[in-house]
C-alpha cells in the first residue's frame, strides 16, 4: 500500500506542472487597442487656421520633423503663424528669430486657393530671406472622384 501512495503522489505532481511560458495574447490585444486609439486621436491633434486649400496632384510630404512651422494665409490676406495673426513685418521678425534657433526646421505654407500667386510668393520670400531653406506649400490631395 505504501508503494501505491508514492506512485499516485508522483503521478499527481507531473499532472500539475507549472507552465513557464509567457502568454502573449493579452499583450497583443492591449497593443492593438492602443494602436487604434492613437490612429483615431492623431488627426485630431493637428490644429491650425481653417484655410480652403487648393487641390493638386502631388505626393504627400513626409513627416520627418516633429514640429514644422505652419504659416497660414487666409482668403482675406491675413497671415498666421500657427494660430497667431501677424503682419508682414511681424512675420519677418518672428521668422528671423526662429531661424536663428532652428534654421533646419521645415516651414509649411497653407494658402487659400483664391489668393494670387504674388501674395503666396511674398510670404515664401519672407520665409526664405529669414533663413529657412525647407519651405513647402500644403495642398489638399485630389480624390479619385474629383478627376
Amino acid at each position: 500500500m505504501g508503494v501505491k501512495l508514492d506512485r499516485s503522489r508522483r503521478g499527481n505532481r507531473r499532472a500539475h506542472k507549472v507552465m513557464a511560458e509567457i502568454n502573449v495574447t493579452p499583450m497583443v490585444d492591449v497593443m492593438l487597442v492602443l494602436l487604434v486609439i492613437f490612429m483615431i486621436t492623431a488627426p485630431l491633434l493637428t490644429t491650425g487656421v481653417n484655410v480652403n486649400l487648393p487641390k493638386a496632384h502631388a505626393r504627400a510630404l513626409s513627416k520627418q520633423d516633429n514640429t514644422p512651422l505652419e504659416i497660414s494665409i487666409k482668403e482675406n490676406g491675413h497671415i498666421y503663424i500657427g494660430q497667431t495673426r501677424v503682419t508682414s513685418e511681424e512675420l519677418k521678425e518672428k521668422l528671423t528669430a526662429i531661424a536663428k534657433q532652428t534654421p533646419d526646421r521645415r516651414v509649411y505654407i497653407r494658402a487659400d486657393h483664391h489668393l494670387t500667386y504674388g501674395q503666396v510668393m511674398g510670404v515664401m520670400a519672407i520665409a526664405s530671406t529669414s533663413g529657412f531653406s525647407k519651405i513647402a506649400l500644403v495642398t489638399d490631395p485630389l480624390s479619385e472622384q474629383g478627376r
